[in-house]
């Protein structure tokens, strides 16, 4: 039988250790990201001991209105295990979280996959046990990701805004001017979609802090001017633009391409992919086509982020 803990203060180090030892585990996943907006989510994450005592598995996840999410302040959610766990070692895990929600009158999950390509091993047996206990498919994002090694074939578009960013003298750099990006952001924001970026600029300098090799910023300047910029979230295998912005004159010169293409020759020899995020809105029924073309355009095509739901009572 598997037996569950709540995660509290005092196991940080042992969960911090577990998330950094396991096959499928992120740098967000880090106590010191989760608990930045520690305020917005009441915390409910769980630990999974086997027969002999052993910590097997994580679930990050927070607790809303009687349902269990894998974790709403995160990209990504889903069972954190190491190398030693099995499938039938991860039914025994929903077995006993089928149980906890019981016991804690939790109606339902909604759990967030974590895409295959942030995997360091194979990390889908939560997929099969998902099918087994009547998850049902709650809705799948297109996130479109290059393939750095092998890229799709460069657009035309895309080419000539970043010959004609080169000829107007556009310059690529790190910055660690979070408050002008995040301004930048949100007026793009406003414009486009009248809402506004998940994080401030406080909370990206202190997540930078804590986490220097994992979450950096590139802008494209353009007459002493940052006209466009790229926040990075960094991982193994992957380097995820967490946010994208460029004002008028960014897209009018194609400063934001530039951008885009110095990233890639920047990584292509140390990451298998870059992942520019999902293009959709309305739990992603409905495809904004302008903005995946565009990501398209730089090579990249679609993998799929998938939510599933599982409820005591089956729907």
């Amino acid at each position: 039988m598997i037996r569950i803990a709540k995660y509290k203060k005092e196991d940080k180090d042992i969960w911090n250790n577990f998330i950094h030892n396991s096959k499928n585990g992120i740098f967000m996943f880090q106590r010191n990201f989760m608990e930045y907006h520690s305020d917005r989510f009441v915390d409910n994450s769980l630990m999974f001991y086997d027969e002999k005592d052993n910590l097997v598995a994580l679930l990050p996840a927070n607790i809303k209105n009687n349902v269990l999410y894998s974790h709403q302040g995160l990209t990504y959610g889903s069972f954190i295990t190491d190398n030693n766990i099995k499938q039938h070692k991860m039914l025994k895990c929903f077995e006993s979280l089928k149980i906890y929600m019981q016991e804690n009158n939790i109606l339902q999950l909604v759990y967030k996959t974590i895409p295959h390509i942030y995997h360091k091993l194979p990390s889908e047996e939560d997929l099969y046990a998902l099918y087994v206990n009547n998850a049902y498919l709650l809705k799948i994002e297109p996130s479109t990701t290059i393939f750095l090694a092998s890229p799709c074939k460069m657009t035309k578009g895309r080419k000539a805004q970043i010959s004609r960013a080169k000829r107007e003298g556009v310059v690529i750099q790190e910055s660690s001017d979070f408050r002008t990006f995040i301004e930048l952001e949100n007026k793009v924001l406003k414009e486009n979609h009248n809402t506004k970026a998940v994080h401030t600029a406080d909370e990206l300098e202190l997540l930078n802090s804590k986490f220097p090799n994992n979450i950096k910023l590139f802008v494209a300047i353009y007459g002493n001017e940052i006209i466009a910029g790229a926040l990075l979230f960094i991982y193994d295998e992957v380097v995820h633009t967490q946010y994208l912005a460029a004002n008028d004159k960014a897209r009018e010169i194609g400063a934001l391409d530039l951008l885009i293409n110095e990233l890639i020759n920047k990584y292509k020899n140390s990451k298998k992919y870059l992942d520019f995020g999902i293009s959709t809105e309305d739990n992603g029924r409905f495809l904004n086509e302008g903005l995946i073309s565009q990501k398209e355009g730089f090579g990249g095509r679609t993998i799929a982020y998938k939510t599933f739901a599982l409820n005591l009572i089956n729907p």
